[in-house]
């Protein structure tokens, strides 16, 4: 049982209905130049678009960290400015550009020499106090919303901030934070720019993980299950008004109106819809916490259960009122999992962060968190 998937599985893998339609596309046209539109991909286009908040243009291209990169030259192109603003320990992609907002050091120390000018970053919602309780989350991660403000002012001519909504570790942003950041954004002319790459289509129990903070991007960037489970296909969603750069190749990828990717795409998001995964992720992630605290609740060596939807985690820690991570610990919780047929990454060197499909049988989900369970009582 996968419970990491990339964050591509939504539906699972080889989901029938999926097949059966990438089948038919590819017998009624396999491939369209990028240079004419076809029906499949504006049909994609106007879905995609119906499901923003503001009146929305659409571009796709054939991953996220591409997606992202698009995200930020729409940005500069909108506002005539070239900074950004980011955080460290977020991840937008391995691109050059996506690499240079990104915060993760696997990802940025082997490149020689500077990565793109004026690619600012703060301490994200879970930096080092929020993550410990010192002073507490809410208090700390209002804080951390201060410091983006802060710089935003500092800077005064950033083009866009662009963050992942909810950190895949996972770790979930205070009550009021997203708020604070985006009245910042306005106040400072500065475009919010939100990775949905692993966190959208439903994941966390609504279709946009930033909808369950009540904030209202600028551009909005999809990927990963997209596709679901099958193609790669990514889409940048924007407003409407943000359509300047019509002169310019702001994307010109050779697949970004390929058909067949365009149709899973389209195939994806019927069965989401149709089959209530959304919800689903939310019923089925709200009892699974619940039972994980439960189960765990009297274990030392278990600092906290977190997430939402089918996006959650168990830190692993050595001592539970220090919250000192346990890697080690985690390593062999892992393993052992692992050997009775469970996958899940270790994230942040201390994290079982737990990612099953959407359409996972709620036995299959029982039996996992079982394995779970019993691996962390019997290591620990």
């Amino acid at each position: 049982m996968d419970f990491h998937g990339n964050s591509v599985h939504h539906i699972g893998y080889g989901h029938p209905r999926l097949v059966e339609a990438v089948k038919q596309q590819i017998d009624a046209l396999p491939f369209a130049p990028r240079r004419f539109a076809n029906e499949v991909a504006t049909e994609l286009a106007e879905r995609l678009a119906a499901l923003a908040p503001w009146p929305a243009k659409v571009l796709f291209t054939t991953g996220g960290s591409d997606a992202n990169e698009v995200a930020l030259k729409i940005a500069r192109a909108a506002t005539g400015r070239f900074k950004t603003l980011s955080f460290w320990d977020s991840f937008h992609g391995a691109g050059f550009g996506a690499a240079s907002v990104g915060g993760e050091a696997t990802f940025r120390s082997h490149i020689a020499g500077p990565l793109l000018p004026g690619t600012e970053h703060v301490a994200p919602f879970n930096c080092f106090h929020c993550a410990y309780g010192h002073p507490g989350p809410d208090v700390c991660g209002l804080a951390c919303a201060t410091m983006v403000d802060y710089t935003l002012a500092r800077e005064g001519d950033v083009a866009a901030l662009i963050a992942e909504p909810m950190r895949a570790t996972p770790v979930i942003p205070p009550p009021g934070y997203w708020r604070a950041v985006e009245a910042s954004c306005r106040e400072h002319d500065t475009l919010l720019v939100l990775d949905e790459i692993p966190t959208g289509l439903g994941k966390t129990g609504r279709f946009f993980a930033h909808d369950h903070d009540g904030v209202t991007p600028d551009i909005i960037t999809l990927g990963k299950a997209l596709g679901g489970g099958m193609l790669p296909i990514a889409a940048v969603i924007a407003r409407a008004e943000l359509d300047v750069a019509g002169d310019f190749a702001i994307g010109h990828y050779t697949h970004e109106k390929n058909p067949v990717t365009a149709r899973a795409a389209l195939t994806t998001l019927d069965i989401i819809n149709d089959d209530g995964l959304a919800e689903r992720a939310a019923r089925l992630g709200e009892s699974a916490m619940n039972r994980l605290r439960e189960k765990l609740g009297p274990c030392s060596a278990v600092g906290d259960v977190r997430g939402r939807g089918l996006m959650f985690g168990i830190e692993i820690v050595a001592d539970r009122d220090a919250r000192t991570p346990d890697p080690d610990l985690a390593e062999r919780i892992c393993y052992a999992c692992l050997s009775e047929g469970v996958s899940f990454k270790v994230s942040a060197g201390n994290v079982l962060t737990l990612s099953p499909p959407l359409t996972i049988a709620e036995d299959d989900l029982a039996r996992a968190l079982e394995i779970i369970e019993t691996a962390i009582l019997d290591q620990s």
